[in-house]
Order: C-alpha cells, then sequence, then structure tokens
C-alpha cells in the first residue's frame, strides 16, 4: 500500500526506516535527520527483504518526483507493505525553514 504524508508534519519516529532516493551527492547537499540515503537506481529486493515487513517505509527526494517513482518501483518488489511518500522532499523541509544535515 502506498500513501502519502506532508513531510512539514511528520513527526520522525526515532525508529523509522526513512529513504532518500536522490543521488549521493544531491544527499549529502543536506537531507531530513535519520535519512538513509539509498538512490533510486540501486532499490531492488535484496534491501527491501533487509527491513521489516511489518515496518513502514517512508521514502522522501529533493522535490517529490522521484519518491513516487521509488514506492511505485518497491511495491513492485512487495504490494503487501506499507510505503509512505512523504511529499515535498528536502526542498519543502528547508523551505519550512526545518534543519536538515
Amino acid at each position: 500500500m502506498i500513501r502519502k504524508q506532508e513531510i512539514t508534519t511528520f513527526d520522525f519516529p526515532q525508529d523509522a526506516v526513512i529513504w532518500d532516493v536522490r543521488d549521493n551527492s544531491a544527499f549529502l547537499e543536506g537531507h531530513v535527520k535519520g535519512a538513509v540515503n539509498l538512490p533510486i537506481t540501486e532499490l531492488n529486493e535484496a534491501v527491501l527483504a533487509k527491513v521489516a515487513t511489518d515496518q513502514p517505509i517512508y521514502l522522501l527526494c529533493g522535490g517529490g518526483s522521484k519518491a513516487p517513482r521509488a514506492a511505485e518501483k518497491l511495491e513492485g518488489f512487495d504490494a503487501s507493505r506499507e510505503y509512505v511518500i512523504l511529499m515535498g522532499g528536502t526542498r519543502a523541509v528547508k523551505d519550512a525553514g526545518l534543519p536538515l544535515e
């Protein structure tokens, strides 16, 4: 299941699995706390298998175009999981004056 959540209202739980699907250079320019860089080109069944099946996977990108594509790609591997697209991405976080690392 794919659902959407506005990133500026997301609480970022401490144990959340947050994948930033931008390329490495964009990630290094700034990312949300707790996010792991996993470019969309590196998403595969093996990476997905490392996350517990009952754990939601939160996806974000720079502005909102790659994260939905990443969610669809992951859903193709396992449609029984929950994928949450963090709408607005790091651009929305920055525009809202929230911290980036």
